[in-house]
């Protein structure tokens, strides 16, 4: 009875874009306190890591997970009352069970009492079958009012809701340039950034050169940027210099974007002290210096919390800048196409790619997706008066904003968090934009797109993988721009998903798609199309896994430009505990061979010093997943007292573990790295900590020392930190203890040992 009576009120407490997830892949989205059992797809791809963490560490894993709550309430739906009457029983006094055990859990605290209660249900089976048949139509009821259906596994076949009643209005073959649409002419200058950098013909000399050779760097401190390090193969490639006044003429903006940029981007230009232009601050000004010469771009300080809108905006005006100038090339020798004499010469007219779409753009959020469909919309309008037609509008609200019905939860995070988690957090989206002179297509189908934005996960689900009989990545042929923003997270999601679109992209197409041959580039016929594509990469960090990818999938022939600064302090000055920090490092001869080094290091030198009674309230930070499962089971092994939380971990479980912590019923408490960047929970009862890796957000690790104080009973000479490290690890390192600290402590191989106040 409790399971039924559960499950109703369970879908009922979810909002719309819960329940979409929950139809599309059985379980709730991690961020959601509700938690759930580590998804099919992301299970799927842990195997598929590289080979030598699988090898070494997935196979340790023992534990089964346990079917989630989302899953039983999926089976309410799908299973006759009669097939299921056998196990409601069992199922039902778990479920009771976990529910009074969360509302045990409270203590007062408004963040461990998290979990809700639940009343026991003594009604007759009548309503259990009542309650199935509400749950079905609520169900059924959202599909009629126009919930997004198509992507239900239940249905079998994939299939995305596109608009097609305005295939002709926004075709390129079919349409022509309006005479004040704006001066063609002005793109045939050769000082046209646009064209210099799509009409460059290659050698074969030169493109054999970029295959083989190294590159040649160098490196330049700008105003804003700080230390820009310049590399290409090619040996004409001159350095760029960082522009102080920008003259709008020099920029060559297509001629709408030249009246509403600055109206779009006045916000910005009125947080600045002394502004040297009416165009740009000073750092999207350098940042467009740099796109604007079609060069490769990797920019590691983009904050959500500060500058991320101002990138976002400069970003925007790159991409819609460069499709205008494409589709009026294409529009033009339309004309001219037209207007020609009969057995002239066309071959002067190849202005496309083997596909349509030219720019892609890849975000975590479906929110950050509604924020640049957004500034694209304003850079086409400028004022309210002159409106653009916008197709789908109204749908595109409804799925990529924020739900009215939806509150926020009553719990204090940090600010960085909120910036990140706001809005609409769906991680599971795609969408293609087509731009035509003052008309703006969303929901246009791929091949006749100009702009894809889209979710890692979404791509990946389209792309799929070798052997999927439903698989298509031909649309990723041509693009000309690639967009990788906030990629910081895509390692907290499954930076999987990013190396899967890395691979496919800028492949020859495996069917023609009525492409007309003759009005191609022949760079894309030669398949050299990822020589002229441009890269733009934005994070909030450095580390080896986004390095990895800047430096081995861009292969721009005009070069790729790299902001590399070096933190001087490190955020162990904002440790405001006094806590001794323990740095011991570890000797691996290889990146692969450091996992298995860290680990064996661990259960022999570490974790004899702690199994002694006393020094219990243990906390052991772990970064990967991987290692996490490892030491799960190696605990569970030799019988240790201790209790696991990870992002699949569930809620009441969770209230569980921290209650058992606090209370110091287990000496340890394995800890995720990515539960803490869905949750931000704080722990109370730490007295030693351990982080098994450096945390990928150096923040996180003053974070987790502050936690310290939360239980402040006087204790606090027995507080230790102990750090885990390699000579791999230099880049996390600097950004935890800083530039100075980092060179010393590579070059000796004692552990090193720091004293923090709040002062240092």
């Amino acid at each position: 009875m409790g399971k039924r009576r559960g499950g109703r009120e369970l879908l009922r407490s979810l909002s719309k874009k819960q329940k979409k997830h929950l139809r599309e892949f059985g379980e709730e989205h991690p961020f959601y306190d509700n938690g759930a059992g580590a998804p099919l797809w992301y299970q799927a791809d842990l195997r598929s890591e590289d080979s030598d963490k699988s090898s070494a560490e997935s196979d340790s894993e023992t534990e089964v997970e346990q079917v989630s709550g989302y899953h039983k309430l999926l089976a309410t739906l799908k299973t006759s009352p009669e097939s299921e009457s056998e196990e409601e029983e069992d199922e039902s006094e778990s479920e009771e069970a976990e529910e009074s055990e969360a509302e045990m859990d409270s203590e007062g605290s408004q963040e461990i009492g998290e979990a809700e209660g639940g009343e026991e249900d003594k009604k007759d089976v009548t309503e259990e079958e009542e309650a199935t048949d509400t749950a079905e139509q609520m169900l059924s009821q959202e599909q009629a009012d126009g919930t997004d259906t198509s992507c239900d596994p239940r249905h079998g076949v994939i299939e995305e809701f596109t608009d097609v009643k305005h295939e002709s209005e926004f075709s390129l073959e079919t349409n022509f340039m309006e005479e004040e649409s704006g001066d063609c002419n002005a793109d045939r200058k050769d000082s046209n950034p646009f064209k210099q950098h799509m009409d460059k013909e290659l050698e074969e000399k030169e493109i054999e050169k970029m295959s083989t050779l190294p590159k040649t760097s160098s490196q330049s401190q700008w105003p804003r940027l700080g230390q820009v390090i310049f590399s290409s193969t090619l040996e004409k490639q001159k350095s760029l210099k960082a522009d102080k006044e920008v003259d709008v003429k020099q920029l060559h903006l297509h001629k709408p974007l030249e009246s509403t940029w600055p109206k779009v981007n006045k916000q910005f230009l009125s947080a600045v002290d002394k502004p040297t232009d009416c165009f740009f601050t000073p750092l999207q000004r350098e940042l467009f210096c740099v796109m604007n010469c079609y060069r490769d771009l990797f920019y590691p300080e983009s904050n959500a919390l500060t500058n991320g809108e101002e990138i976002r905006h400069a970003y925007c005006l790159h991409a819609l800048n460069h499709v205008l100038k494409a589709n009026a090339q294409v529009l033009s020798n339309n004309a001219k196409r037209r207007d020609r004499k009969p057995g002239t010469d066309t071959d002067d007219h190849r202005d496309q790619g083997l596909t349509r779409p030219k720019v892609l753009m890849i975000v975590p959020f479906r929110e950050c997706a509604l924020r640049v469909v957004h500034i694209l919309i304003s850079l086409l309008e400028g004022n309210d008066k002159k409106k653009i037609d916008v197709s789908n509008k109204k749908r595109f609200k409804g799925e990529f904003g924020s739900d009215p019905e939806e509150k926020p939860p009553n719990l204090k995070r940090p600010e960085d968090y909120e910036a990140v988690f706001a809005g609409n957090i769906d991680d599971h989206f795609r969408i293609g934009v087509a731009i035509l002179q003052k008309s703006m297509r969303l929901y246009a189908p791929f091949y006749s797109s100009d702009i894809i934005i889209a979710s890692p996960l979404g791509i990946r689900t389209v792309i799929g993988a070798e052997g999927e009989k439903k698989r298509d990545f031909d649309f990723l042929s041509s693009i000309e721009i690639l967009i990788i923003d906030q990629a910081d997270i895509y390692l907290m999601q499954n930076w999987e998903h990013v190396l899967h679109l890395m691979k496919h992209i800028n492949l020859l197409p495996l069917d023609s798609h009525g492409v007309d041959f003759s009005r191609v580039r022949m760079l894309n016929l030669n398949n050299w199309s990822k020589y002229y594509r441009q890269t733009l990469l934005f994070s909030a960090l450095q580390d080896p896994q986004i390095n990895s990818v800047f430096n081995k999938h861009c292969f721009n022939y005009t070069g790729q430009v790299a902001v590399r600064n070096v933190p001087l302090t490190g955020s162990i000055s904002h440790v405001v505990v006094q806590l001794p920090h323990v740095f011991r490092r570890l000797e691996a001869d290889s990146v692969t061979a450091v996992i298995d080094a860290r680990f064996q290091f661990f259960i022999d030198k570490v974790l004899p010093e702690y199994r002694d009674a006393i020094m219990s309230h243990t906390l052991i930070y772990v970064p990967s997943y991987f290692d996490y499962v490892r030491l799960r089971n190696y605990f569970k092994k030799e019988d240790l007292n201790f209790t696991p939380i990870c992002e699949y971990t569930k809620k009441a479980a969770v209230c569980r573990a921290r209650r058992f912590f606090l209370k110091g019923e287990k000496q340890f408490l394995l800890f995720t790295e990515r539960f803490h960047f869905y949750k931000r929970y704080t722990i109370k009862g730490i007295r030693n900590l351990i982080f098994y890796e450096l945390p990928t957000y150096s923040h996180f690790y003053s974070e987790i020392c502050n936690m310290l104080k939360a239980t402040d009973n006087g204790v606090d000479a027995t507080w230790t930190c102990t750090v885990l490290y390699s000579k791999y690890d230099a880049q996390k390192l600097a950004a935890v203890v800083g530039i100075d600290r980092t060179a010393q402590m590579l070059q000796s191989k004692k552990n090193v040992h720091l004293f923090v106040t709040g002062e240092n």
